[in-house]
């Protein structure tokens, strides 16, 4: 896994997350271009980090002003894979490498595209941020 350095902005924005919700959080990306936040949670933090009723994901989103996601840790790519595209269930997870690219294959249950995708590929946009930071993947496809 590659060294990641959080800046000063995402350090700020963990703090305050871990102080709202007293979840653990392992990693922050800031997606500008999408106007979303991106925390990657402790295994097992996820319920305390969305809060009762979703009340902690509505409240930060106040403070922040961005659309806050949260994905709990992996310890493989399979792992992060799924968990990025949570709640849709998943499958099978494949990992197609050739000369400079890695692609990510997500096979879901035909029910739950829709969900894995998200509303305008916002999910799809998730799992490719967090995929490409931790394993260095050129893209994500949901079959």
């Amino acid at each position: 896994m590659p060294e990641i350095r959080l800046t000063p902005e995402e350090l700020r924005y963990i703090a305050l997350f871990q102080d709202v919700t007293g979840a653990v959080v392992k990693d922050c990306i800031i997606d500008n271009e999408n106007g979303m936040i991106i925390f990657v949670v402790r295994k097992g933090d996820m319920g305390a980090a969305i809060g009762k009723g979703g009340s902690n994901i509505k409240k930060l989103r106040k403070v922040f002003g961005k659309d806050i996601e949260i994905i709990e840790d992996g310890s493989s790519i399979e792992e992060m894979a799924k968990n990025s595209v949570a709640p849709a269930r998943v499958r099978g997870v494949k990992v197609i490498e050739g000369p400079n690219k890695k692609v990510v294959y997500i096979s879901v249950e035909p029910n739950d595209k829709g969900i894995a995708i998200g509303k305008n590929g916002k999910n799809v946009t998730r799992a490719k941020l967090v995929l490409k930071r931790y394993y260095d993947v050129t893209n994500v496809v949901i079959v």
